[in-house]
C-alpha cells in the first residue's frame, strides 16, 4: 500500500496551475469572472489600465484591436449575469476576447480617469459626462482623423444573440454604413 502524503498549499497551487495550463493548452479555458473588493464583477482578460483612455484606445488601435469601455455598478444583477452567464459561454466570450480591449469602469467610482480630451476626472464624473444611465453599458470607440469617436453604445444587457451581434457590428466596422438595427435586419434577411 502506498503511503498517503499530506496535502499542502504549495501542492494545491501546483495542481491548480497544472490544470489551468492544461486547459489553456487544449483551448478549453473559459472567461473567469472576478468579484473585486469594490463589489464589481470583471474579467481576467479585461485591460489593466492606468485609465488614460486616449492611450488605451491608441494601444488597441496599433494592435489591430477594437476598444470598448464597460460600465458597472455595485449590486447590478445584470452585470453579474453578464460576467457569470454570458462571458462564461465561450461562443460569446471567445470572439470578444480575441478582438477587443475592454476597460472596466465603475459608474459611481472615485478612480481618476483621463478622458479622450485629456481632462482628469473621477469615474463618476466621467460617467455623468458620457451620459451613462444603465449598467452594464458598453461604449465602443474608434480613432477617426486622429480623434476618439464613440461609434456604438450598448446600454443594458440585450439577449445573447443581439449582444454578440453588437460586438460583430463594431468589429466589422458596420457602424460606418448603417445603424445597429439595420445590421440586425440584414442578418435576419440572410438567415430567413
Amino acid at each position: 500500500m502506498r503511503p498517503s502524503l499530506p496535502i499542502t498549499r504549495r501542492g494545491l497551487f501546483r495542481g491548480a496551475a497544472s490544470l489551468a495550463t492544461l486547459a489553456m493548452a487544449e483551448g478549453t479555458a473559459s472567461a473567469a469572472p472576478r468579484l473585486g473588493d469594490d463589489g464589481l464583477y470583471t474579467q481576467d482578460w479585461y485591460v489593466e489600465s492606468f485609465l488614460d483612455l486616449g492611450e488605451d484606445l491608441a494601444t488597441a488601435t496599433r494592435s489591430g484591436r477594437h476598444f470598448a469601455l464597460q460600465w458597472s455598478q455595485r449590486g447590478c444583477s445584470y452585470c453579474r449575469e453578464l460576467h457569470t452567464v454570458y462571458f462564461a459561454d465561450p461562443a460569446i466570450a471567445d470572439p470578444i476576447r480575441a478582438a477587443f480591449d475592454i476597460v472596466h469602469l465603475d459608474l459611481f467610482g472615485a478612480r481618476q480617469v483621463t478622458d479622450f480630451e485629456g481632462a482628469r476626472l473621477s469615474e463618476k464624473a466621467f460617467g455623468q459626462k458620457a451620459r451613462i444611465r444603465a449598467t452594464p453599458t458598453f461604449q465602443f470607440f474608434a480613432l477617426e482623423d486622429g480623434r476618439a469617436k464613440e461609434v456604438a453604445r450598448l446600454p443594458g444587457l440585450l439577449p445573447r444573440g443581439e449582444f454578440s451581434a453588437m460586438f460583430r457590428y463594431v468589429a466589422e466596422g458596420a457602424y460606418a454604413s448603417g445603424t445597429f438595427d439595420a445590421y440586425l435586419a440584414r442578418a435576419a434577411d440572410k438567415r430567413g
